[in-house]
């Protein structure tokens, strides 16, 4: 594991490194010691359960996979759902281990599945927590899930995303990674800053930002050398001075990308987030550059302005905040191409990713036991300029969740419903559950030809798997003629990802699945080094990301 600089650590306190994007000032009544209930005590009425139970929707405790002798996982409901309860065999497994910063959005959830709070250190099915050093995820059981990956702060530190962004743009050419500002860090890049701002123009603008804060804390906007802070570590970034504006004021998108696997990599982008604006009109003039309402939208720094304004309708385009939905609607009408902008940004986070997926490659393979362990959401923080083209700002790997507002409650409410049903938590032992749930029948499938041949015995399986992923990875540069024949034969192995893959598709919600889809083949030289499982997806999706069904029948014969 690559050493942090200057004595850095990379875990960051939960000032550092937990985001702000919500109208909530505290979250004192989220302890580690408080119980799992559908609502805290001091959270206002929006987040109260509706009162008539009687009006719920009765939903069952499990979700069934799509394929036989596939254990069921865990279902997450919505607020105006009851999940039934499981027989208290199959119940008191149900554990989850409470930290500081588990948000109430979280706790209300799994409150609503009838989880309850681990009192041991041991017992637990799943935790949203602190990120920690990759030795720690060694502690992590095989049926556990913690909600980050080792290694995540290669793109969850600002100046390790701009190091890893660059070391693309100089390996895959600048143009196809041409979307976060140019930056230095300091006190490393000083020659080259001072390079780069004696070649600029007189009125340039830069921005000046802590590697590993948030929140708004410590970033100021300067056009003077000499405004430039004695302390480091720093990044300094160029200024997105041109920013596109509605009502006359900046905004930036806060968007929620939730990766469940990095080999084969596999990444969700919510259709809905926040739209967050500064609370006073932009102008360019460099009397104006000390006004953080005017340069910053970050709620924590906004909402302290008295002509902040809050919004709790969705659906409105008013106040301070929008739902992300809510601007695509305004500029439609305005005749803008929304969608166009919404394919950029697909774009834009499918990179971003990969450019963080060797270090995690690498770590996930040395520290945790099997990939089911993590899964982590990113909040991607995107502005647009004045061409309507997306910038990555920075990426958080603890995005705030607090909940305290209507508005917040509707997105991060779902969202975190959806991501919890993706995650796929399953009982860890499922004998005895699998003999009570009914699996779907149905006839013959592709992806039971593997398995319709009598078993061979294991050590034989390994090594034609071995053989078979040897031979695909020859190719260093991604060719489709090459690939297209990786589905004719499917091994164990292939079978159980490709399975894992369409089962959790079939959890989406309202997460579109950005990798892999049937255009994933472009993204595949970007990958430091071709993996396996990439390619199978990948394949996979082009044949038959059209017609699941077919790829997607229940095999005759199936083996555990």
């Amino acid at each position: 594991e690559e050493e942090l600089p200057d004595g850095l650590d990379e875990s960051c306190s939960q000032e550092e490194y937990e985001d702000s994007d919500s109208d909530a000032s505290s979250d004192a009544d989220e302890s580690s010691s408080g119980s799992v209930t559908p609502v805290s005590r001091n959270c206002i009425e929006c987040l109260a359960e509706p009162a008539e139970a009687q009006d719920k929707v009765l939903k069952p405790a499990l979700v069934c996979s799509l394929f036989p002798n596939v254990p069921p996982t865990i279902y997450f409901s919505t607020r105006d759902e009851t999940v039934e309860k499981l027989p208290w065999e199959q119940r008191k497994l149900l554990r989850w281990k409470m930290c500081r910063v588990t948000p109430n959005i979280v706790k209300q959830t799994i409150g609503r599945s009838h989880f309850r709070v681990s009192k041991k250190s041991n017992d637990w099915l799943g935790c949203w927590g602190h990120h920690m050093k990759s030795p720690g995820f060694k502690a992590i059981k095989e049926h556990q899930k913690l909600n980050h990956f080792p290694g995540s702060f290669q793109i969850g530190r600002k100046d390790r995303l701009w190091r890893n962004l660059l070391k693309m743009q100089a390996r895959c050419g600048k143009k196809e990674f041409n979307f976060f500002p140019q930056s230095f860090i300091l006190p490393q890049d000083i020659k080259l800053l001072r390079k780069a701002w004696e070649e600029g123009a007189s009125r340039q603008k830069w921005i000046v930002k802590p590697p590993a804060s948030a929140r708004g804390i410590g970033i100021q906007v300067i056009h003077k050398w000499s405004q430039l802070p004695k302390r480091r570590p720093l990044l300094v970034q160029r200024y997105l001075h041109k920013p596109y504006l509605i009502g006359g004021k900046k905004f930036d998108l806060r968007l929620y990308v939730y990766v469940t696997c990095y080999d084969p990599l596999r990444v969700y982008l919510f259709k809905d987030g926040l739209v967050r604006f500064a609370s006073c009109k932009y102008s360019s003039s460099m009397d104006s550059l000390s006004n953080k309402f005017m340069h910053l939208t970050n709620y924590s720094v906004n909402k302290k302005n008295t002509e902040y304004k809050s919004n709790s309708d969705e659906t409105a385009c008013q106040g301070h905040k929008w739902a992300l939905k809510a601007l695509w609607s305004y500029l439609t009408q305005k005749g803008v191409n929304s969608e166009a902008i919404w394919e950029k940004i697909k774009d834009i986070v499918i990179k971003t990713i990969i450019a963080s997926e060797p270090y995690v490659n690498s770590l996930v393979k040395m520290y945790v036991r099997r990939p089911y362990c993590c899964h982590e959401l990113f909040g991607f923080d995107i502005m647009l300029d004045e061409n309507l083209k997306p910038w990555i700002l920075e990426v958080n790997i603890s995005p705030s969740l607090h909940s305290n507002s209507p508005l917040d409650v509707s997105i991060k409410g779902q969202m975190i419903r959806d991501l919890l049903n993706l995650a796929g938590f399953v009982l860890p032992s499922m004998d005895s559950v699998a003999s009570r749930t009914q699996i779907r029948s149905g006839s013959t499938c592709s992806l039971g030809n593997a398995l319709k041949e009598k078993p061979k015995p294991v050590s034989e399986h390994f090594r034609a798997e071995k053989m078979k992923k040897a031979y695909y990875l020859m190719q260093k540069i991604p060719d489709q003629d090459f690939y297209s024949s990786v589905l004719d034969i499917l091994t164990p192995d292939d079978v159980r990802i490709l399975v894992e893959t369409e089962d959790e598709y079939s959890r989406r919600g309202q997460f579109e699945r950005v990798f892999p889809s049937h255009i994933s083949m472009r993204y595949l030289r970007f990958f430091e080094q071709p993996r396996y499982f990439n390619i199978l997806v990948t394949q996979w999706e082009l044949k038959y990301y059209l017609n699941r069904h077919k790829g997607n029948w229940p095999p005759k014969a199936w083996h555990s």
